[in-house]
């Protein structure tokens, strides 16, 4: 799969159950921070999606973009010894994709099991996220994100120390 595949499936998902949503095309973003500017919300709107390897499963971790991932929390809820991030190899033979670029869904656009901290929808209205470019984004109502996510939930955001 490449970036163009992901984002048309997401397209295709989305209108194939009726939800709407606002799509933006913008200059490559790296960081949550540039993708929020380039789509003109707030940081907490972004969808941070995380590919990590708990033991030795892969899992998709999404949070808001003004969380950090608390590495503790996670061990404790699934009940796994050793946690890490997907390596930029990995993710691509996986996924196809790039870091920054992965979209918060599991199935049916990606492989992997779908955990949301709680937070993640719950505090803003919308829910915002690289559709798998770093150029490409969508934009769509979080509880519509949450009815065709269906993630898992508990906390394992912490807020970033300034």
């Amino acid at each position: 799969m490449n970036d163009t595949t992901m984002l048309t499936n997401i397209r295709h998902l989305l209108a194939e159950q009726g939800i709407s949503f606002k799509e933006i095309e913008h200059p490559p973003t790296y960081t949550s921070e540039e993708s929020a500017a380039a789509r003109g919300e707030e940081l907490g709107v972004g969808a941070k999606a995380l590919l990590l390897k708990t033991d030795d499963v892969f899992r998709l971790f999404v949070l808001p973009a003004d969380l950090k991932l608390d590495s503790a929390a996670i061990k404790r809820e699934l009940n796994v010894k050793k946690i890490r991030f997907a390596t930029s190899d990995e993710l691509r033979e996986m996924t196809g994709l790039v870091p920054g670029s992965v979209p918060p869904f599991g199935h049916p656009l990606l492989p992997f099991e779908l955990f949301a901290e709680e937070a993640m929808g719950t505090r803003c209205d919308l829910v915002a996220f690289n559709a798998g470019s770093l150029t490409n984004s969508i934009i769509m109502s979080a509880r519509d994100w949450e009815a065709i996510a269906r993630p898992h939930r508990f906390f394992f955001g912490q807020a970033e120390v300034t």
